[in-house]
């Protein structure tokens, strides 16, 4: 299939709700454009240190994570962060990679945002079958 990388922006969850209860001015909530590694064999989100430390995510817990090579490593969750790509959005945790480590958009925000990887253009797209608003299942 081939390396897809996407343009992202990712927000600090805590600044959005802060800024959402008129708390926060809207130009303090921190924010950042990331080109991310489109990676449906990852199961989450995965920031790495730098992404982390400029968004000021705080450490919600340490999780046990394997990885492409089988190894097994412990690694920081943080956030909210919300992940926005074309008229999608998604809120969730994300692991903390380490050092300046490529970031990944795994197949739980994919699914959430209703977003696919298109392996013929090598791009990432919003679901043809719902350009408008996000689809899911309830079932």
């Amino acid at each position: 299939m081939g390396t897809v990388y996407a343009e992202v922006e990712l927000m600090n969850g805590f600044d959005l709700t802060k800024a959402q209860a008129g708390e926060l001015p809207e130009e303090q909530v921190r924010r950042m454009p990331v080109r991310i590694l489109a990676d449906s064999g990852c199961g989450t989100l995965a920031i790495n240190e730098d992404i982390r430390a400029q968004l000021g995510l705080p450490q919600r817990e340490r999780r046990t994570m394997q990885m492409a090579d089988e190894s097994v490593v412990t690694l920081d969750v943080v956030g909210p962060v919300e992940v926005r790509f074309e008229n999608r959005r998604t809120n969730l945790d994300a692991v903390v990679l380490p050092g300046d480590a490529e970031p990944l958009l795994g197949a739980i925000p994919m699914q959430d945002m209703d977003v696919l990887i298109d392996p013929q253009r090598h791009r990432l797209i919003v679901n043809p079958a719902h350009p408008i608003l996000a689809g899911g299942l309830l079932k």
